[in-house]
Order: C-alpha cells, then structure tokens, then sequence
C-alpha cells in the first residue's frame, strides 16, 4: 500500500447490510456479473465485520480496521494509524500519523469525497454529520438513501460528477455508502410489496439492482488513472434467522461478510 497511496485513485464501497452467504450465492449463481467479474477468482473473500452496525463498522474501518479475514492470523492491513505495539501493522501497511485513514490520505495530497447513503450519513443531526464530516466534501440528499428505489443510481450519477470536476492531476479518495441492500428493500423484487416487508430474496434482489449500475461507478474510477477499490458489507443483516431480525446484534448472519479489494486499470 505505500506504493499504491500517492499514486493510485482510491475507492472504498461499502454495501451497507449485505450478507456474506447472499453475496456468494449470487456471485455462484451469475446473477451479479458486473460486480464478480471484479473478485479475485470470481469469488468473494469471507470476513468478520469490525462492528454490527454502519456506525461503529464505519468508525472502526475509517481508523484502518477493515473486515478480518475470517481464518486464523496473524493478518497485517491494508491501512493502519500509527501506534506502538500493533501487531497488525507490517511492513506493507501504510502508515498514517493522523487520528483516522480520512484525515490521513488528505494529509498524502488526496481530495477526500463522501457520498453518503443510510442514515448515519445524511448530516440531518449531529450524529448523522460525523462520518460525513471526516470528508473534505461530502453528498447527501434523499435520494441517495434507503427509502429511494433508485438510491444507488443518484449515487453513482453523483460520483460521476464528483470525478469529472477534478483537475487531472488530483488524486482522488471517494467513499460510497451503497444504501440498497439496507431495509426497507423489498421494493427491489417485482411482485414484493410493503404488507410482506423485507425478506431475504428482496435483499438479494436489491444486491442484483447495485450490480446493474456498479459498472458505471467502476468506470469512472478508472478514467483518470489506475485505483485500488476495496468493495465489501460493513455488517450483515438477520431475516429471521434463529429469531433474529435486523443487525446490531451477535449473530453469524450479522458479523460475517463478503470483501474483495482489486485493481482497476485505466479506461482506453
């Protein structure tokens, strides 16, 4: 990653509430081509969250502490604050001196851009603005959140607009909160509808809908120079399983998830 910071455009796509076991069906099944046509060997890695739920996983990963390998480690970072005795912390880590991995890129010369989602980011309150706010420029509006069926389109039409206003030469770190798979989501799967709420197809379904437009996203990523984009779930979400329903809660369903990190390479 020393090499990678400085020099390449940066990504980190978190698709707020996927499953790890939904995520890998699909990928298996062909259903989500655009984005399995990204994994490394056509499959997803499986990890545990650093939190169950976006607040406390998007804290933890924003301080270099993203999904664990779901295997016994030791497992260095990708990212890591600069702090004595860590064990994950190696020679291929990149290191920053500031308090979070935000502040630390902007400090390397990176334009740090937020295009939020779920409601920990719509800046609506004074909870809702500190994620965001980590930002040197951050979007939210109604229709990047979780009541639009359109949501991520309006993300991906924004970050759009975000990339191309920036001078050539600009590195970029654009964080994007993918709302969809988030409840409410059955309006994501024809014949669905509110009085049967949300269920595990219609989170599945909401995952095919991202993978309709994530090539847009991932193609403007790519049109300025190469970037390294880590795509992964900030926690899983139960749909009555062993009586669960919905996150922030100790269920295998909620800490494990589907990661991948890979290399775009520059559009012709």
């Amino acid at each position: 990653m020393n090499e990678v910071v400085g020099r390449d455009d940066l990504l980190l796509l978190t698709l707020d509430t996927l499953r790890h076991d939904v995520a890998v069906e699909l990928a298996a099944a062909g259903r989500i081509p655009n984005l399995a046509r990204h994994l490394p060997g056509g499959v997803w890695e499986e990890r545990h969250a650093p939190g169950s739920f976006t607040y406390a996983s998007h804290q933890a990963m924003f301080a270099g502490f993203l999904p664990t390998p779901a295997r016994p480690g030791p497992h260095p970072r990708l990212f890591a604050a600069r702090f004595a005795g860590s064990e994950s912390t190696a020679g291929r880590t990149y290191v920053f001196d500031t308090p979070d991995l935000v502040s630390g890129l902007a400090a390397a010369g990176y334009r740090t851009v937020c295009v939020g989602g779920v409601g920990f980011f719509n800046k609506q309150g004074a909870l809702g603005g500190v994620l965001p706010g980590m930002f040197q420029e951050s979007h939210w509006e109604p229709a990047f959140g979780v009541a639009s069926p359109t949501s991520f389109e309006a993300q991906v039409e924004r970050a759009e607009e975000v990339v191309a206003a920036l001078p050539a030469e600009q590195r970029l770190f654009l964080f994007v909160n993918v709302s969809a798979l988030h409840q409410p989501n059955w309006f994501h799967l024809a014949g669905a509808t509110a009085e049967a709420g949300d269920t595990r197809a219609t989170h599945a379904a909401a995952l095919e809908y991202v993978d309709r437009h994530i090539g847009r996203l991932l193609t403007a990523m790519s049109s300025r120079r190469r970037c390294f984009a880590i795509v992964c779930s900030d926690h899983g979400t139960t749909y009555g399983d062993d009586g669960y329903t919905g996150h922030r809660l100790a269920h295998e369903a909620v800490w494990t998830v589907p990661y991948a990190h890979f290399f775009l390479e520059p559009s012709a």
